[in-house]
């Protein structure tokens, strides 16, 4: 049943009795509805199971229990243990012998005293990823492997450490959020430690000796039924396991539960089009193999995953394809780090662009029929609704790559400690938009107005009021051969603002600003550079109408963060206007080391050309007073 939805038994009742006049018939109905109405019944937040208390809500309730450490009958079908994530590779057996624990980038660290009596409020880096993946016990997964072959000193020493965390951290442990955001992922860890005693033990039923571990199943069922995550990735997570219990305890009310949860939240994980509700590229990616995880998990049960899932999955998949940069990896957007793309075949588009409606435009020059598929350019351009989950304040935001090298990139991704690169991460500044300190802290939808889509170029026009009394538009032109992005910002104020366009550059690169309208950006010995425009559009530029950032901590700019535990110094150009209202033309043009990049203009009428030339190929631009951008030739 979804949440919030209860049956009320009775004014259904009512309405079945009333026209019957014999006592006989009202007996039949009433039991014929019993029978039809209670095993749909679920456990909501409404019943009268508060959170924290010891009764056992109705889906993890059995009207006869089983006996110590068996499930009520056996199970007919199978929950296969998901592994771990690769939490478990550089924790091995040796050092959970001494209990040590390392994730990412951290050094080992003992969280116990040698014996598997673990302090499980250790958090010595202060981070609190390393302290839910310390909860979550995925770090045990190579004694758990070895326990299911066989080996009886590593069975000992992970269901010590188990038990331990089972009685130190007694239900409910919503109050520790590290324990609480695990509790998922130390789902799968019981069961798939659960299945490794059965195996290594070469029995079929649990020996009552490991009944406790049955007993933390049902309550970590019972803590997922009460707190759940939501239609996001969390609750999705949180219903496979709720059916990972109930497949490997046999508890049916528990299956049907998790189910109707998968349901109803594969519609509103997964749009039509394909977009997820997580506004990350990242975390789409995540979901894809997350909901190809839960049809796997409902078929080998036995239950039907039913259409959606599969429908919804193919159009993800189309979405990541679109998603996936010149280079292989998904455009950096929101909380993602730096990622090689899932391969899909067979789901190459026809199509150049993709426009969705959450909020999302992906572009590419071409599928590599012309040339490299390496060496084609992509881009990625942000709009939509407020952000949110994981979303970043990015709207109006590029991303491109083209001649195989990253030319705009985004802030990345620091990861979930709240300070303050998680905040800069998360603003206006880290990200390739028009932007002033009073634009600052305002999350609000940004409309696509218009776009237009041509053989040789895409024009799009996006518009929103970042704050109040706030006015920003942006529109933007993507030229193919030669491969160039052209933006007009214009934005309005009540008071006097100090606007900036932000281009963000990859790390490794030296920038060079050789005038008021050029930027110049190149790593040491490559071939490609990029040339930054800043064209003088009724206005005359002052001699710091161009500035460079990289490496800065107060105020933080010019970062980037490819991984949320990897900083990098990244260069920052800025391009500067200051007064109630800002006109910022921009052209970023990657181009070969060699190659000459030059431009003039001039005005016909109300409409300012720009005549670019970049190496052999010419191109002319048209500016019109309303901000439309085109290419005449």
């Amino acid at each position: 049943m979804l949440p919030g939805r209860q049956l009320h038994l009775r004014p259904l009742l009512r309405r079945q009795w009333l026209p019957f006049l014999t006592a006989g018939i009202v007996v039949l109905v009433i039991a014929l509805m019993t029978v039809i109405i209670s095993p749909q019944r679920s456990f909501t937040p409404r019943d009268d199971v508060k959170v924290g208390t010891k009764a056992i809500p109705t889906a993890t309730r059995i009207s006869t229990p089983p006996k110590p450490g068996q499930v009520a009958r056996p199970p007919a079908d199978k929950y296969t243990c998901p592994g771990f994530s690769g939490v478990e590779t550089p924790n091995p057996l040796s050092g959970l012998y001494q209990d040590k624990f390392k994730w990412s980038v951290y050094p080992a660290y003992q969280v116990g005293n040698g014996k598997g009596d673990i302090n499980w409020r250790s958090n010595p880096y202060n981070q609190p990823s390393w302290y839910m993946w310390l909860h979550s016990l995925r770090w045990l997964g190579q004694g758990i492997k070895a326990a299911g072959k066989g080996d009886k000193a590593a069975m000992a020493r992970v269901t010590t450490i188990i038990h331990d965390w089972v009685n130190d951290n007694p239900y409910d442990w919503k109050v520790d959020v590290g324990a609480h955001e695990a509790t998922m992922h130390r789902t799968n860890v019981l069961i798939c430690t659960r299945q490794a005693i059965l195996s290594g033990l070469k029995v079929k039923t649990l020996p009552a000796s490991y009944a406790w571990l049955d007993k933390a199943l049902l309550d970590h069922a019972r803590f997922m039924e009460i707190n759940f995550g939501g239609p996001g990735n969390h609750g999705t997570d949180e219903s496979i396991a709720m059916f990972g219990i109930g497949c490997t305890l046999n508890r049916e009310p528990l299956k049907e539960l998790a189910q109707r949860r998968l349901a109803r939240a594969i519609t509103e994980a997964i749009d039509e089009q394909g977009s997820t509700n997580e506004q990350s590229t990242g975390y789409a990616q995540f979901n894809y193999s997350l909901w190809g995880r839960a049809a796997k998990a409902l078929k080998e049960c036995g239950a039907d995953p039913g259409s959606n899932i599969n429908t919804r999955r193919a159009a993800l998949a189309k979405w990541l394809v679109m998603a996936t940069d010149s280079l292989g990896k998904l455009h950096q957007l929101g909380d993602s780090e730096v990622i090689d793309a899932l391969k899909m075949p067979g789901h190459r588009p026809a199509e150049r662009v993709g426009i969705y409606d959450a909020g999302y435009i992906f572009g590419h020059t071409g599928w590599g029929e012309k040339r490299p598929l390496a060496l084609e350019s992509t881009y990625s351009l942000r709009f939509g609704p407020a952000p949110t989950l994981h979303g970043h304040d990015d709207h109006m935001s590029l991303t491109y790559t083209s001649h195989g090298r990253q030319i705009l990139i985004d802030g990345g991704h620091s990861g979930y400690q709240r300070d303050k690169w998680r905040d800069w991460v998360h603003s206006q500044a880290a990200h390739n938009v028009l932007t002033s300190p009073g634009m600052e802290g305002h999350r609000v939808e940004t409309k696509l107005v218009r776009s237009a889509i041509q053989p040789t170029s895409e024009f799009y026009e996006l518009a929103d009021e970042p704050a109040p009394g706030m006015t920003r538009n942006r529109t933007v032109l993507v030229l193919k051969d030669p491969d160039v992005i052209v933006t007009l910002d214009r934005a309005t104020a009540g008071n006097d603002q100090s606007f900036k366009t932000l281009w963000h550059l990859a790390e490794g690169q030296q920038v060079k600003v050789t005038s008021p309208t050029t930027a110049v950006a190149q790593k040491p010995g490559d071939k490609v550079r990029t040339v930054l425009l800043q064209i003088p559009y009724n206005v005359d530029l002052p001699g710091d109408a161009i500035t460079v950032e990289q490496g800065e901590d107060d105020p933080v700019q010019g970062w980037h963060f490819p991984k949320a535990t990897q900083k990098l110094p990244a260069p920052t150009v800025a391009f500067h206007r200051d007064g109630r209202s800002a006109t910022i033309l921009s052209l970023i043009v990657p181009a070969g080391s060699k190659e000459q990049v030059s431009y003039t203009t001039r005005t016909t009428g109300s409409t300012y050309l720009i005549d670019l030339t970049v190496g052999t190929l010419h191109t002319t631009i048209a500016v019109q007073a309303d901000g439309t951008l085109s290419r005449l030739k």
